[in-house]
């Protein structure tokens, strides 16, 4: 069958390559000069099954009012005129309920849980390297108030499966011995010995070389302009260098994709949320993170990427800006210099901002919607380097009339809204 899949982000091309895997002939278009040049390009570097959460949860709301306030504030809004934001907004407040935190976090967890352990196949199969670690994530606390609240996160882990360590300010340094030198600022924290890290952007450039090895066609610099719609089936994509027929076609266009779907009444839950990070050469190995730290206090991770040290995180709602304010920078060196000070050299810093596509509930969508031959694989928010493989197995499968492994039903568009 012949596919074409939009978007050659880290989901676009994990899509690719198991489609071509599964035998199908596989066209790729993207704007970009090459693969992963939008959100995949410099995201955080986590790989953290255990820590996939829907942002929607249960005092969430008086929690954004607070953060709203803060110096180093993890939450951003720069109201816009723009019904879509209010209408996610409003949505997402909707899920902050202990039931459908419960739902969500299971549909999350499950596909996360998938994508981990074909990341891992993938990997052993391949050989690909990209900065890969298998040193786990820390979650920091800096306060007792956050050490305190550690119970309600530690019975979903045990209800999932997911192995745990509750540590002290001792245990903490022995995971990460960098923070020897912050010592006094840290209270405790929680650590998943399974997760990973790794350089999104090399991953997908690595991988798209090898879906190329098995004949996928990747066409660069290519604008998409729309579809072609006959009845209830596409029959080619609008693009500035002509029409692009196929047999089925997957959206993985991220924060872009409902514009794409809108003339034909297909309404995606999908807005951008924007995050930021700066990329630090290492100068003093010794001090520098070992694996991957999550600043609790300012929702900022922090992860060793060879000899880098990535710092990302915030949620600004501010519509499709891709600016980088100064005082967004200043976060996340205040959140690496309070902790490994002196680890790495910010003066030298490469800063960053892309567009997460965040769903209200933060479960993707992913598989058929009203148009017959047109499948989605988007909306994925924080979580695409986590959930790619497994996003883009289970796409793969449905496309090739195969059962996939893991429930996929309440991850389609149809699900129900919680």
């Amino acid at each position: 069958m012949r596919v074409t899949v939009l978007g050659a982000g880290v989901i676009g091309v994990t899509t690719a390559y198991y489609l071509a895997r599964a035998g199908h002939e596989v066209t790729v278009l993207d704007r970009r000069p090459g693969p992963a040049q939008e959100t995949s390009f410099a995201n955080a570097g986590e790989i953290s099954p255990g820590y996939a959460s829907p942002w929607a949860a249960p005092g969430v709301p008086l929690k954004a009012l607070q953060w709203l306030t803060m110096a180093h504030a993890p939450l951003i809004l720069r109201p816009q005129p723009d019904l879509a934001m209010v209408a996610w907004i409003l949505a997402t407040l909707s899920n902050c309920t202990a039931a459908r935190y419960a739902i969500n976090k299971s549909r999350m967890v499950r596909l996360a849980l998938y994508s981990r352990d074909r990341l891992i196949e993938l990997r052993t199969e391949t050989g690909l390297t990209y900065d890969h670690r298998s040193l786990g994530t820390l979650q920091l606390f800096r306060t007792q108030a956050q050490m305190d609240s550690v119970g309600k996160d530690v019975a979903v882990l045990e209800a999932d499966g997911v192995a745990y360590e509750v540590l002290d300010a001792a245990g903490c340094i022995a995971a990460e011995p960098g923070l020897a030198h912050a010592k006094d600022r840290i209270v405790g924290g929680l650590r998943l010995p399974g997760d990973e890290t790794g350089d999104c952007f090399k991953f997908t450039q690595a991988l798209a070389g090898l879906a190329a090895g098995l004949g996928v066609d990747f066409r660069y610099e290519v604008t998409i302009q729309g579809l072609r719609v006959d009845g209830d089936r596409v029959t080619a994509v609008r693009t500035d260098q002509g029409e692009v027929p196929s047999d089925a076609y997957v959206v993985a266009l991220g924060s872009h994709s409902p514009a794409l779907l809108r003339p034909f009444g297909i309404g995606l839950p999908i807005y951008p949320v924007k995050g930021y990070s700066i990329t630090v050469p290492i100068k003093a190995f010794d001090s520098a993170p070992v694996s991957t730290l999550l600043d609790e206090s300012f929702k900022i991770a922090i992860t060793r990427l060879g000899d880098r040290i990535r710092v990302g995180g915030m949620a600004e709602l501010s519509g499709y800006s891709t600016d980088l304010p100064v005082v967004r920078r200043h976060t996340l060196e205040h959140s690496l210099e309070s902790l490994f000070p002196g680890a790495g050299a910010t003066e030298a810093a490469s800063f960053w901002s892309g567009l997460r596509p965040m769903t209200p509930d933060s479960v993707p969508l992913i598989g058929p919607c009203a148009l017959g031959n047109l499948f989605l694989n988007t909306g994925h928010g924080t979580l695409g380097w986590t959930m790619a493989c497994g996003s883009a197995q289970v796409l793969a499968d449905q496309i090739s009339g195969v059962r996939p492994a893991i429930e996929t039903r309440d991850l389609s568009l149809s699900r129900s809204p919680a």
